[in-house]
């Protein structure tokens, strides 16, 4: 059921079971698909929305990127199915000619929450109220951001990480791990996070022994790379790990020892 109110765009693909509530926007070039609800006020454009998904009252997705590079070029967005996009939550098109800011599947985007240009989240991400992303950021699977937690532009979230509330990142945040503070740094293992995601006790274990490793002052990150390479070699999520750090662009933190083994324990 579409509002008498609502406003659509004459170029707008709106599948037939779609509902959208009074004074929605929906504007240029814009796909709904199947099973989506919209709340009152909420303004898209240029973008497609994937089946299921739901946009609560005044969020904004598809606004024009915060980029002063942006010259009007033709970009979009691309939200996934089974999405929550929460009110006042904003998610900005891409810069650059072609390009798609993007959202995963089963991403739960809390009130207020920011997406700038050219982000990518992938499946499964939740990002808690006020969580900001800056440009080009890329979000890994299953990882949880924490409310009015800020990233640096062109930073990466590993999967399944956590990031507790109001922590600010400016380097690469390892996947696996627990990691707060300003600057945002890892603390631990993502324990909890992994079991539920279904890891067994023995690659929990292996992966928080490679971090240990990582965080240990008797090693620099080479020499921490190569022991870990050397004693979980083919152990999937330590080399993803492993590959997570070598490709790092930014950089990825790490504290002291004896502050990681404060707060590494793995909670049961």
């Amino acid at each position: 059921m579409i509002h008498k109110t609502a406003v659509i765009h004459e170029s707008a693909k709106i599948a037939q079971d779609v509902q959208i509530g009074a004074y929605a926007v929906i504007g240029e070039d814009v796909v709904i698909e199947s099973g989506c609800k919209i709340g009152e006020n909420a303004n898209i454009q240029f973008a497609r929305i994937g089946k299921n998904t739901r946009v609560s009252p005044f969020a904004s997705i598809g606004g024009e990127p915060q980029d002063l590079g942006y010259k009007g070029e033709k970009t979009g967005v691309i939200v996934g199915e089974n999405c929550w996009i929460r009110e006042f939550s904003t998610i900005n098109r891409a810069s650059g000619e072609g390009n798609n800011t993007i959202i995963g599947n089963n991403c739960l985007l809390m009130a207020y929450t920011h997406v700038a240009h050219n982000c990518e989240l992938a499946d499964n991400v939740i990002m808690a109220n006020a969580a900001t992303l800056g440009g080009h950021c890329h979000v890994g699977f299953g990882a949880f951001l924490g409310g009015m937690s800020v990233f640096h532009q062109n930073l990466r979230i590993g999967d399944m990480a956590i990031v507790s509330g109001a922590s600010a990142a400016r380097l690469d945040i390892i996947p696996y791990c627990k990691a707060e503070g300003i600057p945002c740094l890892p603390v631990g293992l993502n324990a909890i996070g992994l079991r539920r995601r279904g890891v067994d006790k023995a690659t929990r274990d292996a992966v928080h022994k490679a971090i240990r490793l990582l965080k240990s002052d008797e090693y620099n990150t080479t020499q921490a790379l190569e022991a870990i390479e050397n004693e979980f070699k083919g152990n999937e999520f330590v080399d993803k790990l492993v590959e997570f750090v070598k490709t790092s662009k930014r950089g990825c933190g790490f504290k002291s020892k004896k502050e990681f083994f404060q707060g590494s324990q793995e909670e049961e």
